[in-house]
């Protein structure tokens, strides 16, 4: 695969749960819970991954991804994910160089109240939102495990 260099920005998280009933009287069908929702590409992680940054995200990292309560996820010429953890990281000690290293982190401490809470997908997602939030549009490859280490997030 070859390695692409993204503009990296915002990270983002969120988790989307409905649940429906059965149905009425004897007029109307039963209603069936909805499928868990499974994004086929990079544009329906996006879509699933906005509304999941809202929910999850952006009390601490804004709505934009300007950084709030946490540091900002959105900009790297403005020093979002840098490099290096800053020296005031409570939760980051490793290097962000690919987009892989970003999800690890993620996922072992996002968000802070119950880390690793979301499931693969919705991680994913998240992240390819911030990717597309930043100009980057993987078109129809799919955010996964094994794209993100070849993805690196340029300085």
């Amino acid at each position: 695969m070859k390695t692409a260099i993204l503009s990296f920005s915002l990270l983002i998280f969120v988790a989307c749960a409905s649940a429906c009933g059965g149905g009425g009287g004897s007029d109307q069908p039963p209603v069936t819970p909805p499928a868990t929702t499974t994004a086929q590409n990079f544009a329906g992680q996006v879509a699933m991954g906005q509304k999941l940054y809202g929910e999850k995200c952006a009390s601490c990292h804004g709505d934009s991804g300007e950084g709030k309560k946490a540091p900002a996820v959105v900009g790297i010429a403005k020093g979002a994910l840098p490099l290096d953890p800053p020296a005031t990281a409570k939760f980051r000690k490793q290097q962000f160089k690919t987009v892989a290293d970003i999800a690890d982190f993620v996922v072992k401490s996002m968000p802070p109240d119950s880390p690793g809470s979301l499931s693969g997908e919705e991680y994913w997602a998240i992240l390819a939102f911030d990717l597309k939030a930043n100009g980057i549009d993987l078109g129809e490859k799919k955010l996964d495990a094994t794209l993100a280490p070849t993805l690196t997030v340029p300085r």
